[in-house]
């Protein structure tokens, strides 16, 4: 039965793929023209095609008022999804809707409005669980692995892809790219709705109007575009899926295997290992995702090469240390360069505590000091030296819990002052580099704990241009696993290290190779990737890892100061409203009679020195050198329920400061008018 192409891509279940399309009706171009910008744009009646891949090519978005927004896959914002309140009925309607996978975007959570009986326990109404992975038997009929949220012990289970029920989608609060949501959140034959969650920058003209002036849900329609093989050649056809055709389903009365089946670096890479290694035919030359050598790149436009195997090799993952459009490098473990040390910077306490390691001890400067209110918890000035010595810390407090200081040593002149530093307040040191040896790329990983600021100090010479040598600074941030095909040409003259999934061709696997294991020397290049691919690198590469332990907060209530002696207040000198705890904002400079200053009483405002010049220099000084401002030298006077952490100042030099304060006044108003004539 003849079926329009939208039609047929709106049903096409992807896990069925390949099929065998015959168009029943075709749709021509005016002219002679075949394709046009890699797209197919005629197609005749009669002919034949293999369906091998479906995607999503854009989004169009449809709001409330029924505006259109094309929405293209790239596009940087954010979205959120909004539940979907249609349920499903069955487990087998979920796994044919949605894409599940080991992987963590795969695996959907729902609730179950009906109580599930299993065989040691239940899933209680109202209870949620997560669908972790999917396996089709036909003769058991196939089920699914899930797992119960909320309850302790967390409890895995399985159910039958004939399980009745009624599941509703659970609330979702991640963030999701329009890319991910084309790849794991749109559910064939329904509607996905989405809120943006935030907005490109104003800078990234390209996008940042898209969405101007739009709010609330956005309903996503996707776009898809078929990958087809098409009977009079071997390049890959693209076919937008709203092509104006009829087609038909032939795939039972054809061989698939009579077309050519181009396939993937990622497919290739998924092929059974007893195949290798292949003579592979190079149907469509590479698309590079990354800065590779030329070297690799003419090794990859070659009519035919070999692939040896497929492996999984670890990558060292690094930044060039830059403030702006800082550049992004996967460095394989044989790069035969050498670095030296570059020093670290740490923002706070805590960050010293997490570079602690077991084979040095850690050298520091003070950049920016820090006013230490913790009894027993030492202050900070820049220029300070710190020895943080190996090992972790081991010091606790009375009930047994990790003290939320950092154990260190103060380095004064030539004596040495154990102190403790509060790791929840801001301060700043640099590291002091005394190591002037050279290190491979391997030791420093082995030796020192990541992240660690190197430079290449002897640059790869097997290299022709050593990329890494020009960086003024590296900072090595992770290991990472990655997947590969070792790839060389039919004489074997050349074998590179071909990563999978940033280098994106297809390829055709002709016959099997017979010829031995690759005699050249196998390169491994050091890899220049982009910004996104660099970001999705740090975001999956340690999934399953748990994340580091968050830095200490700062306590609501700091360890009492001792009180300082203080005068008896004088009845004819009220103490200053200003210094109230009920008022916010900066004091109110009252430009009234002087003598009416001095006779206020302790509820009218107090004016302040209207120029720095009128303070007294020690309270000055004494202000400067703690970091305040000067409007901060009348400090508040906090009482039991505040939280804030005040300083008090001496009485008798607030007292010096009102004084002068009258004295300038009275001089002011005595002075006699200005002589205007001439």
């Amino acid at each position: 039965m003849a079926v329009t192409l939208t039609e047929f891509t709106r049903t096409l279940d992807p896990k069925t793929l390949p099929r065998i399309l015959q168009i029943q009706s075709g749709f021509y171009c005016q002219g002679s023209v075949y394709e046009l910008c890699g797209t197919e744009c005629c197609l005749s009646t009669g002919d034949l095609m293999k369906i091998v891949d479906i995607s999503i090519t854009k989004f169009i978005a449809h709001t409330a008022d029924s505006t259109e927004i094309k929405l293209p896959l790239d596009y940087p914002g954010l979205f959120r999804i909004v539940v979907d309140p249609q349920p499903y009925l069955s487990i087998q309607e979920i796994v044919d809707s949605l894409k599940i996978s080991s992987h963590r975007l795969g695996q959907h959570t729902f609730i179950s409005a009906d109580q599930i009986q299993l065989p040691r326990d239940s899933v209680k109404e109202g209870e949620s669980f997560r669908i972790t992975a999917v396996s089709t038997d036909q003769q058991s009929g196939g089920h699914v692995d899930c797992e119960l949220l909320h309850r302790e012990p967390k409890l895995s289970f399985r159910l039958e892809l004939s399980q009745q029920g009624h599941f509703t989608e659970c609330e979702d609060d991640q963030f999701y790219t329009l890319r991910e949501l084309a790849e794991w959140k749109i559910p064939k034959g329904r509607k996905r709705t989405v809120t943006a969650a935030n907005a490109p920058p104003p800078k990234d003209v390209l996008f940042s109007t898209l969405l101007e002036n739009i709010s609330g849900e956005l309903t996503l329609t996707p776009v898809y575009e078929l990958q087809a093989v098409m009977k009079i050649r071997k390049s890959i056809a693209l076919i937008p899926s709203n092509m104006d055709v009829e087609v038909m389903d032939v795939t039972e009365q054809f061989d698939v295997n009579t077309f050519i089946q181009p396939l993937s670096l990622q497919d290739v890479f998924h092929k059974p290992s007893d195949i290798f290694p292949m003579v592979t035919d190079v149907i469509e030359g590479p698309l590079v995702e990354m800065h590779v050598p030329v070297e690799m790149l003419n090794l990859l436009h070659s009519d035919q090469v070999i692939i040896h195997k497929a492996y999984e090799a670890r990558r060292i993952l690094a930044t060039e240390i830059r403030q702006e459009s800082a550049r992004h490098f996967l460095i394989p473990t044989t790069y035969k360069g050498r670095f030296k040390r570059r020093p670290r910077e740490f923002p706070t306490a805590y960050d010293l505590e997490q570079a602690r390691s077991d084979t040095e001890q850690l050298h520091v400067v003070a950049t920016r000091g820090f006013d230490s209110t913790y009894s027993g918890l030492a202050s900070v000035l820049a220029g300070d030296q710190f020895i943080v010595k190996k090992g972790k810390m081991s010091e606790v407090n009375g009930n047994g819990s990790a003290v939320n200081s950092l154990s260190c040593v103060k380095i004064k002149g030539k004596a040495h002052e154990p102190v403790r530093l509060p790791m929840c307040l801001d301060g700043g040191f640099m590291e002091v580099v005394h190591d002037k040896r050279q290190y491979s790329i391997d030791e420093i990983c082995q030796r020192f704990p990541l992240p660690f600021n190197v430079k290449v100090s002897v640059r790869d010479l097997s290299f022709k241009e050593d990329i890494l040598a020009s960086v003024p600074g590296l900072r090595i941030e992770e290991q990472i696993t990655d997947r590969y095909l070792l790839i060389s040409t039919l004489d074997q003259s050349s074998c590179w290290e071909v990563p999978v999934n940033r280098i994106h061709m297809s390829v055709h696997l002709e016959k099997s190779w017979t010829g031995g294991a690759p005699t050249a020397v196998v390169n491994s290049a050091v890899e220049k990737i982009f910004e996104d691919c660099y970001y999705t690198m740090r975001r999956y590469a340690f999934t399953t890892v748990m994340p580091p332990p968050r830095p200490p907060k700062k306590p609501k209530q700091p360890p009492a100061r001792p009180a300082k002696p203080q005068p008896s207040p004088r009845p004819d000198k009220p103490l200053s409203a200003s210094c109230s705890i009920k008022s916010p904002h900066p004091p109110v400079i009252s430009r009234g009679n002087s003598t009416d200053r001095r006779n206020s009483t302790a509820g009218i405002e107090r004016t302040m020195p209207l120029s720095p010049a009128t303070l007294p220099k020690p309270v000055l000084q004494k202000a400067v050198t703690r970091g305040q401002s000067l409007e901060d030298v009348c400090i508040k006077i906090p009482d039991e329920d505040d939280p804030h952490d005040y300083e008090y100042i001496d009485e008798d030099e607030l007292e010096n400061i009102r004084k002068q304060f009258q004295e300038q006044s009275i001089s002011i108003s005595t002075k006699g008018k200005p002589n205007n004539t001439i």
